[in-house]
Parts: C-alpha cells; sequence; structure tokens
C-alpha cells in the first residue's frame, strides 16, 4: 500500500514539473476578468405605472495567452455571461442558465469561447502579421467596428486579419464571416461577408488620419430562412477619420458614406415603406461627427471639457417616393458609447428612431476630486434627421424632429491596483415625437453599480 502511494506521489510530481518546464518553454500567461453589475432601469416600458426592472449581470472570462516561437502566438479567451438566479425553467428569458437557487442540481452549460485565434508574424514572408480565428475587431475610436465592452457578452468575429505596420503608417485587411448559412449549397444563400480595408497614418496634424472601406455583402437580406429571399441588402462604407491634438485642444473629425442596396434594412423598418419587400430599393446615407475637447492637467482636479456633434442621415419623404434608403447604417454597433448611456439609438439599421436618422449634440465633463476617483458627467440633445409624413401620422397633434434630452452621470474608483468600482446614474427626458413612436408617456431613470476585477 506505502510503495503504491509514494510511487503516484513521484508519478504526480513528475508530470507538475514536465508540465511546468512545457508551459515554461511555450510562455503561457493566464489572466482573466470577474464583472458584476447591478442594475436598475426604466427605459424597458418608459412607463411610471410599472416597476423598474431591476437585475445583476456577471461576466467571468479566463484568457490563457501563449508565445509558441518567435513567429508564433496564440490568445484563447472562455467566457460566461450570466443574469443571477437565472433558472434553467425560467422561459420568460429565453431560458436560464440552470444556476438559480431552486435548480437541485447545478446545470449551466454557459462557458463558451469567446475569442480564440492564433498569429503569424511576417506570415509567407510577407511584411504582415496575419489573424486567424474569433477576436475583437477594433478599429480607432470604436465607430463602426468596436468590441462594445460595456455589454456582458461583448461583440467577436470570426475573422482572417492582416495588418502590416512600417514608419508611421499602419495597413489591414480583414475578412469577417458575419453569417454562415451552411456548409451545403443548400444554405449558402444566407451567408453574409465582410470585407475591411483600413489604413492609419501618424504625424498628420497633431495626431492620425485613418481611411476607410468596408463592404458588407448581403445578397439575400435574410439570415433566417433556408432559401434566399431577394432582398438584397449589400452594404459598401467609404470615409475617413482625422483626431489628434493641435495648440493643446483634442480633436476629432470623421465622414463615412454608404451605397448599395438596402431592401432587407428597409424592411425591417416597414414604418416608412408601404411594401418594401416588393421594389427594388437603393442605399445612399451618409454620417459625420466632429469633435473638441480640452483637459487641463496643470489644474486642480484636472477637469475636462468636450464639445460634440453627430449627425446620421435618415430616409425622407423624398427617398421614400424614389424608393430610397436614406439611413445610414451603422454596422457592428458600438453606439453605446457614442448615443448616451441608456442604449435607446442602438439600432444599426434605424438607430430606434424607425428610419429618420439621429442627430447627436452633448456637452460632457470630467474631474479627479481626489487620487483614485473620477466623475464624469454628460447632456445630450437628441432629435432626428428627418421627418416624413408617416412619422407625423403617429401623433395626434403637431410633433417636430425632438427626440428629448439624456443626462448621464458617472462616477470611477480605482479601489487597487486589480479593482475598480463605477456607479452611474441617467436620466432620459422624453419629448412627443419619441413616446409617439415607442408608444409610451413618461420619462425614465436608470442607476448601476458595477465591479470590475482583473487578475
Amino acid at each position: 500500500m506505502k510503495k503504491n502511494f509514494l510511487t503516484t506521489v513521484a508519478i504526480t510530481v513528475v508530470a507538475f514539473f514536465v508540465a511546468t518546464e512545457i508551459a515554461i518553454a511555450a510562455d503561457i500567461n493566464f489572466t482573466g476578468q470577474v464583472r458584476s453589475r447591478f442594475e436598475m432601469n426604466e427605459q424597458s416600458d418608459f412607463d411610471d405605472d410599472t416597476d423598474a426592472n431591476d437585475f445583476i449581470a456577471t461576466r467571468v472570462r479566463l484568457n490563457a495567452n501563449v508565445n509558441i516561437n518567435d513567429s508564433t502566438s496564440a490568445f484563447i479567451q472562455m467566457q460566461s455571461s450570466r443574469v443571477w438566479g437565472n433558472d434553467i425553467d425560467n422561459t420568460t428569458t429565453g431560458g436560464g442558465s440552470g444556476n438559480g437557487s431552486f435548480t437541485a442540481s447545478d446545470a449551466d452549460a454557459s462557458v463558451g469561447i469567446h475569442e480564440a485565434y492564433f498569429t503569424l508574424k511576417n506570415f509567407a514572408g510577407m511584411s504582415a502579421d496575419l489573424k486567424l480565428g474569433r477576436q475583437q475587431i477594433v478599429i480607432d475610436g470604436h465607430r463602426l467596428f468596436g468590441h462594445t465592452g460595456w455589454t456582458t457578452g461583448a461583440q467577436t468575429h470570426d475573422a482572417i486579419r492582416l495588418t502590416h505596420k512600417g514608419g508611421n503608417h499602419t495597413l489591414n485587411y480583414s475578412y469577417i464571416i458575419a453569417n454562415e448559412g451552411g456548409v451545403t449549397a443548400e444554405f449558402d444563400n444566407t451567408d453574409i461577408e465582410v470585407h475591411l480595408l483600413h489604413a492609419n497614418f501618424k504625424g498628420i496634424m497633431g495626431g492620425g488620419l485613418s481611411a476607410y472601406g468596408v463592404f458588407s455583402l448581403d445578397n439575400c437580406g435574410n439570415t433566417a430562412a433556408n432559401t434566399c429571399v431577394p432582398a438584397a441588402n449589400n452594404i459598401y462604407t467609404v470615409g475617413f477619420r482625422q483626431a489628434g491634438q493641435l495648440f493643446g485642444i483634442d480633436y476629432r473629425g470623421e465622414y463615412y458614406h454608404q451605397w448599395g442596396e438596402a431592401r432587407a434594412d428597409a424592411t425591417a423598418t416597414a414604418a416608412l415603406f408601404t411594401d418594401p419587400a416588393t421594389a427594388d430599393i437603393d442605399r445612399d446615407a451618409y454620417m459625420f461627427g466632429v469633435r473638441i475637447g480640452k483637459k487641463f492637467n496643470n489644474v486642480a482636479m484636472k477637469p475636462s471639457l468636450t464639445f460634440w456633434y453627430d449627425q446620421l442621415s435618415g430616409t425622407d419623404d423624398g427617398n421614400i417616393s424614389a424608393n430610397e434608403w436614406g439611413t445610414f447604417n451603422t454596422l457592428f454597433d458600438t453606439g453605446h458609447k457614442f448615443y448616451g448611456h441608456m442604449d435607446l439609438f442602438l439600432s444599426s439599421v434605424n438607430h430606434g428612431t424607425q428610419g429618420l436618422g439621429l442627430h447627436d449634440a452633448a456637452i460632457k465633463a470630467s474631474l479627479q476630486p481626489m487620487p483614485g476617483w473620477t466623475v464624469k458627467a454628460a447632456y445630450h440633445w437628441f432629435e432626428t434627421d428627418t421627418l416624413t409624413t408617416g412619422a407625423k401620422a403617429l401623433s395626434a397633434g403637431t410633433v417636430d424632429e425632438d427626440l428629448g434630452t439624456e443626462m448621464d452621470l458617472t462616477i470611477i474608483h480605482k479601489y487597487n491596483a486589480n479593482t475598480k468600482i463605477v456607479a452611474g446614474y441617467s436620466v432620459f427626458t422624453a419629448d412627443k415625437l419619441f413616446n409617439d413612436q415607442r408608444q409610451s408617456t413618461d420619462d425614465a431613470d436608470w442607476a448601476w453599480i458595477m465591479f470590475d476585477v482583473k487578475f
């Protein structure tokens, strides 16, 4: 008995040291995150007669970053996203995670792969790195491509990326399979493929200039059916972004133009077109944004002040009569960073305004009252870009383009080197058009607190 026990211990010790040597040779680095956020919101229905919705959501991540050799590395990120108390029999939220208190046996199967890719440096002798697999694609300020990190699950893509860096420039090509209908010809009709071309040049006007070309190929405009429904939704986007600092002023300016086919987008916004599913609808849309700001680092509490304005085009009566779609599609939407923290205008297809576009004028400020503490405030004025006859018909009386205003307050505390505690409060004051579109009557408040631990 004693001999067998000692043999087992010896084998275990040897296995441990062998595994350790392999880990050292491969240079494996393990990290992770546990992030829990409590929310209480009224923006679900904008109805004072109903109780506010409250819940706690948690993100858990475990990461393995492996430097295999001088030219090859890999990254794997496991993720679990859950709402506390969500039971496996909870059908009101589409089924639970199996970890509710009244589930006798934890049947949680929610852990999955968020990112998993490898990188080959100087691929095939080229001066470019190849990254292949499921990955986040973040371009510049997250305008068209970002990780939507505020959401519990965040966003990734199945993609192949080639990146060249040299001197003051970076060139990138990405191929994304956004939707795969199947591996047989019968299902290929519903495939959606995206080609991204991006170039960035540093040292221009105190910052960097980026040029974009994004080609989203969706010939059927229907990702649910197995057969092609002729509702092409091909989106071709070109544009530029210039950001930097001049004379101590931070600035950003960007412009994007879109063309292509838009029957699927128009069908998803049926309030504008009588029967878009039977007509060919051309796309002609644009967006631009500007921002200027100043941070006073040599002043007590290091205050900052920023002004910005975004305009996303909408579809007007002239577009409708000409069978044109004038509403800009924000592609892989990252609106939480831009259009108010209450996430009322996130829809990439119609911005949550039924295709009427969006104007957002905002003032943002921040203070650092003491080490480890930051206070941020933002005030937004929202209105639509257009106002169609159909939109006016929703109202019993006179209505204009005003949607409402939103105030966002955020407090960030760096509790220690690995932990941040963040709390926020927002209020949206709705105007008539907003309430008419959403069949609501009231304003809404939102409060939240989040603990973010990284290791």
